[in-house]
């Protein structure tokens, strides 16, 4: 794996967000937006990781930046799951790295957009067993929530912020929206919001991030 991106903040660092982009970007995609959210959280690391490049079904075959293949669109996306798996245990090796440099659990975040989001999702509430400071889940969905699934009572204590744009194309509201009702009903404190906005990540947005992590790590 590509070493992640990391950029370290103004203070020593006792805090942590792990930040995924989507498909066909790269670990540099949320590098404004992690020096903006250092404006406020001055103590708080973000690391960047970087997806395997390799081809992607619904894109012809086309090798890009992907955590794992999306092999249909509809009815819902048909994923590769043994690539999620792969990218769930680097994200969980990176979780664990910062907790080797003694970042608690209670002060590791993990943020995705879209295809990130589905990654993080999917470690929070399904790989991981441990409570971690909270999940950011951007304009994305959770192909492996199903009914069957029960968090145990340490997931449960994970929060989540998810958020969409009413106007998306590419992973339209509702798939966001069931991730999020998934939540609720699995007894997360999840909260929801939606934006004017398409595919893509809005200044208002990033501002309720902020705020949102600030309460967190008070």
């Amino acid at each position: 794996m590509t070493n992640p991106l990391i950029l370290e903040p103004q203070k020593t660092a006792d805090a942590c967000v792990i930040w995924l982009h989507g498909l066909g970007a790269d670990r540099y995609d949320f590098l404004p937006v992690a020096e903006f959210m250092q404006e406020r959280l001055l103590s708080t690391r973000f690391v960047m990781p970087q997806a395997p490049t390799r081809p992607v079904t619904i894109n012809g075959g086309y090798a890009m930046p992907s955590w794992y293949d999306i092999k249909a669109m509809t009815p819902a996306r048909a994923i590769d799951e043994a690539q999620l798996e792969e990218s769930a245990e680097q994200l969980i090796a990176l979780i664990k790295a910062e907790q080797a440099k003694g970042i608690s659990l209670s002060r590791i975040f993990l943020a995705g957009f879209s295809q990130g989001g589905a990654v993080v999702l999917h470690t929070a509430y399904i790989k991981w067993q441990e409570a971690l400071g909270g999940v950011i889940a951007l304009s994305t969905y959770a192909p492996t929530f199903n009914d069957q699934h029960q968090l145990s009572a340490c997931q449960q204590r994970t929060p989540a912020l998810c958020l969409h744009g009413v106007h998306d194309p590419v992973v339209i509201p509702a798939m966001g929206r069931t991730a999020f009702e998934y939540l609720n009903t699995w007894g997360v404190a999840a909260r929801w919001h939606e934006y004017p906005m398409e595919h893509e990540v809005a200044v208002e947005e990033l501002n309720d991030i902020q705020d949102w992590l600030g309460k967190q790590l008070q």
